[in-house]
């Protein structure tokens, strides 16, 4: 039995990887994989390290954490294109959408470090001086929630920040209760030049597991190929995952959000996507220079099924 864990099980973002398990993809491939539903962002690639799970599901660079350099760690797959990230205003705040200089002076509620480092650089690439306060970032709040994506909503219900920056679910949920809109949405273009390619979300393993069953390797491109082409044709079936793991709007708002991302539901990961990780990457100290193709990607001729 192999383990699987995602950075937040209820982002739209890493989907595609419970929904591989959930839906029977990898048990297809003749690969049993349990599913780990706990907030992989606290610890997940530190568990893919100390072998307690064998693949994760989350930012393509949060294996750095555990593997500096991507030592010791490779990405197999995409789980879709480009840089996920939403940025959501409160509603009643006249700012144009994109306007990334407008946001001088409020404050934006960030979890845990993954999404704050992109966070950060996107704002300094926008030319705001963040060592003196242009923009304060700002830990997000706690919530009942198991999972994360509700502290949007809360930043903004108990004014402690002006907006908030991280999944798509947190901006869906938001603009649901009427208190958000959105400001930026990376993949489709907002942001500075480049922004696109600062992340996109990816399957990781460890280089033992590709060494030692490089066949179980390659059954899990297929499965996520799989998923990908089975969630493009039936949104729907998000539903049922959702039902299961965490049951109520998200849920509910799941299809929808997975109809929207199914256009960028592709597993290759493509020379352009690495050249933008390197450069994220660098330019943040988790890497020192770039690094090949090979250094980080285990190529695979399963990546259109």
């Amino acid at each position: 039995m192999y383990r699987l864990m995602v950075a937040d099980v209820d982002s739209p973002s890493y989907f595609v990887a419970t929904a591989a398990v959930k839906l029977g993809f990898f048990k297809q491939e003749g690969v049993d994989v349990e599913f780990v539903p706990e907030y992989g962002a606290k610890h997940g690639p530190e568990q893919l390290r100390d072998g307690a799970i064998h693949f994760f599901g989350g930012p393509a660079f949060a294996a750095t954490r555990a593997f500096p350099a991507w030592k010791g760690a490779k990405l197999l797959c995409a789980l879709a294109q480009h840089s996920y990230w939403f940025m959501g205003v409160r509603k009643d705040i006249e700012i144009a959408r994109g306007d990334i200089k407008a946001l001088k002076g409020l404050r934006i509620s960030s979890s845990f470090a993954f999404p704050r480092t992109a966070l950060r650089h996107m704002l300094v690439e926008a030319g705001l001086d963040m060592d003196h306060d242009d923009v304060r970032i700002l830990q997000s709040l706690p919530t009942e929630s198991e999972w994360h994506s509700r502290d949007g909503v809360k930043a903004i219900q108990e004014n402690y920040a002006d907006g908030f920056w991280g999944n798509g679910m947190r901006l869906a949920l938001a603009e649901k209760a009427g208190l958000a809109k959105v400001h930026l949405d990376l993949r489709r273009g907002d942001g500075p030049p480049g922004a696109r390619h600062y992340n996109f979300a990816a399957l990781t393993t460890t280089d033992a597991l590709i060494e030692k069953e490089p066949e179980v390797a390659a059954a899990a491109v297929r499965a996520i190929v799989a998923t990908q082409k089975a969630l493009q044709a039936d949104p729907s079936l998000a539903k049922k995952v959702g039902d299961e793991l965490f049951p109520g709007d998200e849920a509910d708002l799941m299809p929808t959000l997975v109809a929207r991302d199914a256009p960028f539901y592709d597993a290759t990961i493509t020379a352009e996507a690495v050249d933008g990780l390197n450069t994220f990457a660098m330019a943040n100290g988790l890497i020192q220079q770039p690094l090949a193709y090979e250094q980080i990607v285990k190529r695979s001729p399963h990546w259109k099924g």
